[in-house]
């Protein structure tokens, strides 16, 4: 197809991801938001959001004129062929999603839309969005098109211009297949269904990939138990094509800006249709308890109490890769650590400091000064790198609980260290023996 004229609204994550990709692919694209600040940086290449690639996209597309960054969404949309919807949908009241961003936009420009220009809810919205959006908007000539998105956090570009699929649908085919042709060029399948499948599409991913970090949790938590290593349990089932290897690592739980909300939503949703989805709040309980025991773990190695302990933390992004902070697993296992009375000392590569409860420092060594017991929390590689036996030596006391099995535990006894992770043997420290 021909260059489209795209406009899309807000210029977070998803957002100003979708606007540099599709401009790569020779769309002329507006980007929109309320922040007059956030705009004028965007205009001037500053690239706020840590995303491999994203800030060369937006470089580029500035540079082609292809790309352009605007204060409001009225005047914006006045001559586009697609309007995006890029906009927060936060987990709300009760768990369900909150949709007034999308309602605030909708209300702006429904009556400055151009005849036949498509509205595409690119945010996660719940079943019957699509079917509101039209009745709020209360024209026939206005088609609106679910495109939902499947942009992981540290490796969004490369997902959305290599996807898995394409997930267009609409109640009006002409318009779903006119933005699944804005994608052309991209060699992945493209799935045309009506809007309250495609809706639905993006939750039942995410949630089913929720299923599957709750589940490896539970059998680590089984391996302690059973004295089995989940490392060597996983690696088992991966080969097993119906299983595959991804979303097998144990952690300290799962969080970020799209599981807890999403999962929380479909409950919901599933609640408004008197169905009682017991095996996904299941695993949302499992997840909270996996952080429980994760700080059981680090209390154990404290000698049972965590008042006055002092804790070292590496990592407080909810994942390597980018400075999200978002229900991230690492910040909620740091507050009930707090909660309990630790005192905090933690780093992580891309985040600085202003979080309540705790000193950050911009130094890695810094959280191993007089530690109790130093805690891995987000799997950075640099993590792997440390001189350990320069943070065994700054140490006061002898532990390392590695929430990620990010180390070697060979490397941390040979700093003099103890090393436990989660699902596997515990490794202690040799002990020196004193004629």
């Amino acid at each position: 197809m021909s260059a489209a004229r795209i406009v899309v609204v807000g210029t977070g994550y998803v957002g100003l991801t979708t606007g540099a990709c599709l401009a790569s692919l020779g769309h002329r694209v507006t980007c929109v938001d309320v922040d007059k600040v956030k705009v004028a940086r965007l205009s001037a290449g500053q690239v706020d959001i840590l995303e491999p690639g994203l800030a060369e996209l937006v470089e580029r597309g500035l540079g082609s004129g292809r790309l352009t960054f605007v204060v409001g969404a009225r005047d914006a949309v006045r001559g586009a062929e697609g309007v995006f919807l890029c906009v927060p949908t936060p987990m709300g009241a009760g768990g369900s999603a909150d949709l007034r961003a999308v309602e605030a936009v909708t209300a702006e420009i429904g009556d400055v839309l151009p005849s036949g220009c498509a509205v595409i809810t690119k945010s996660t919205v719940p079943v019957g969005t699509a079917q509101r959006i039209r009745a709020m908007i209360g024209r026939d000539d206005v088609p609106v098109v679910s495109n939902p998105e499947f942009l992981r956090e540290s490796t969004a570009v490369r997902d959305f211009l290599h996807p898995d699929r394409i997930v267009v649908g609409s109640d009006a085919p002409a318009a779903a297949r006119w933005v699944g042709e804005l994608y052309a060029g991209l060699a992945a399948p493209v799935v045309l269904a009506d809007a309250a499948s495609a809706e639905l599409v993006k939750y039942a991913a995410n949630c089913f990939l929720a299923l599957k970090l709750s589940y490896v949790n539970s059998m680590a938590e089984l391996c302690e138990r059973l004295g089995a290593d989940i490392d060597l349990v996983t690696e088992g089932m991966g080969y097993d094509r119906r299983i595959g290897r991804t979303f097998l690592r144990p952690g300290p739980g799962w969080g970020g800006s799209c599981l807890p909300k999403d999962t929380s939503a479909l409950v919901k949703v599933a609640e408004s249709v008197d169905y009682d989805f017991r095996m996904l709040t299941s695993a949302i309980g499992e997840n909270i308890a996996q952080r429980d025991r994760v700080v059981a773990k680090i209390a154990g190695a404290c000698g049972g109490t965590l008042a006055g302990a002092r804790i070292g933390v590496l990592g407080l992004a909810f994942k390597a890769g980018t400075n999200d902070l978002r229900d991230s697993p690492a910040l909620a296992v740091s507050s009930v650590l707090g909660a309990l009375g630790a005192e905090i000392t933690a780093y992580d590569p891309a985040v600085s400091g202003g979080i309540d409860g705790m000193t950050v420092v911009d130094d890695p060594y810094q959280v191993a000064k007089d530690a109790d017991v130093v805690v891995v929390l987000t799997e950075w590689a640099e993590f792997r790198n440390l001189d350990w036996p320069a943070m065994a030596e700054a140490m006061e006391g002898d532990d390392v609980v590695d929430t990620r099995n990010l180390l070697d535990p060979r490397m941390i006894l040979d700093a003099g260290l103890s090393w436990q992770g989660v699902g596997r043997p515990r490794a202690a420290r040799r002990q020196v023996a004193v004629s």
